[in-house]
């Protein structure tokens, strides 16, 4: 058993004060109140919240961070980049980025990813000798770092609406639904690991065989994940193909509902929409930001009835502070009004709500939920001075990732006083992504 005392934790939504949480066996048994710090306690003179859930993960696309702003170029220019450094790794090498990549997440102050997995085989798409050895690499970084993973294992079986895969994008293959189906089967949850599905989009998957792999996820009683309407010439090419839209190929092939999130989903019809509704949708805005996708309609999907949950997706920064009020704020230059979205609503996309996505137990300073938790300082430069009233805002729009000072998952602290408890992670994203792209 753990026993810590906090000096203002935001508890079941509510902000208290001089809180004492003890965890046995990575599960929170009590929330009390205690003007003293116990002598068994550790003590967190900061704002202790729920630890913020990334729903959204490519960890390789780290490697691209800086390497793709000069000169003019598109997002399908930056996926040729993309492609490029995909082309470069191996299990070892994918295992020591994704390692230093899941640390970098934690000292940010996330306790939980959702990896969309799609780099299955070795180049030119040979299966390892253990067909998921990829996989392996990714649910050992994640158990050495110390970050709650759902591995989402990506189905990936076109280059385009009838159109082959290139050399690169063989090794996301498994050649059909039913081989995809077969590997996946072999999966095991264990630690802080377990497991989820998804289909890379409508353009590498087509309306029948996503239609076979919502099936087997519903069978599985896992959640499915899909990248949607990201860029428009996706929309014109479904259409073009199919004749519907990318939600209406995943509607009609039974994906959406509440196990469903789909990503991005920033070009969308008022009807696409609509189908929406009762379904995750993922906003990435600081990928979306980077990739001049565009700001999606997401007040009317959060008035659907749509679940918003946030990710950081090609990493263009790990931040979840920034993700969760990039959805106010870009709404605000996209409508230019304020107050869409209340701090309350935010704190949840980054964490409730994000936990729902990825279907895990809630995220929450509660009795029973997983002890799963940060410290934010309060006072740094960013938030000395905060209305103690509103500390909510407080910490969605003004922290970052240098506030955050301690980091609990399964009630394990993974982040002491800003440092990785066994990982230095600058040294180690330094040294892996030079080995990856040979500089």
């Amino acid at each position: 058993m753990t026993t810590w005392w906090a000096a203002r934790a935001v508890v079941d939504g509510n902000v208290r004060d001089r809180v004492v949480i003890e965890e046995r066996d990575g599960i929170i048994t009590t929330i009390t109140a205690d003007d003293g710090v116990p002598w068994h306690a550790r003590a967190l003179n900061g704002v202790v919240m729920p630890g913020a859930v990334n729903a959204h993960s490519h960890a390789f696309h780290r490697v691209l961070r800086s390497r793709t702003h000069r000169g003019r170029d598109s997002f399908w220019s930056w996926r040729e980049q993309m492609y490029a450094a995909a082309a470069r790794l191996d299990p070892e090498s994918y295992h020591a980025l994704a390692r230093a990549v899941f640390a970098e997440m934690l000292l940010a102050g996330y306790t939980a990813v959702g990896e969309f997995h799609y780099l299955h085989h070795a180049p030119g798409g040979a299966a390892y000798t253990d067909a998921n050895e990829m996989s392996h690499a990714l649910a050992s970084a994640a158990q050495e770092a110390g970050i709650r993973l759902v591995l989402l294992d990506t189905l990936y079986l076109a280059g385009g609406p009838g159109v082959e895969l290139d050399a690169t994008q063989l090794r996301f293959s498994d050649g059909s639904v039913e081989a995809w189906a077969e590997r996946t089967s072999s999966l095991a949850s264990e630690g802080l690991v377990t497991h989820g599905l998804a289909v890379h989009s409508v353009r590498a998957v087509a309306p029948d065989a996503i239609a076979v792999a919502a099936q087997v996820a519903r069978q599985r009683d896992v959640p499915l994940h899909a990248h949607v309407s990201e860029q428009p010439r996706e929309n014109v090419e479904a259409v073009a193909a199919y004749g519907r839209t990318p939600v209406e190929i995943l509607r009609d092939a039974g994906a959406l509902g509440a196990d469903f999130t789909a990503v991005h989903a920033t070009h969308l019809t008022e009807g696409d929409i609509r189908d929406l509704g009762g379904s995750h949708v993922c906003v990435c805005a600081t990928t979306e930001r980077d990739l001049a996708d565009g700001i999606g309609p997401i007040p009317a999907l959060r008035d659907a009835g749509a679940r918003l949950c946030l990710g950081s997706d090609s990493h263009a920064v790990i931040d979840p502070f920034e993700e969760a009020r990039a959805i106010e704020l870009d709404e605000r230059l996209g409508s230019r009004r304020r107050g869409t979205f209340t701090g309350d609503e935010l704190l949840a996309v980054m964490t409730t709500n994000s936990a729902s996505a990825l279907g895990l137990p809630a995220a929450g300073l509660t009795v029973g939920a997983p002890a799963d938790f940060i410290e934010v300082a309060t006072s740094s430069v960013r938030l000395a001075g905060h209305d103690g009233t509103a500390i909510v805002d407080a910490l969605v729009y003004a922290a970052a990732p240098a506030d955050v000072r301690t980091v609990v998952v399964a009630g394990m602290e993974r982040v002491r006083d800003g440092a990785h408890v066994s990982i230095d992670t600058a040294a180690e994203l330094d040294r892996t992504i030079r080995q990856v792209m040979g500089t």
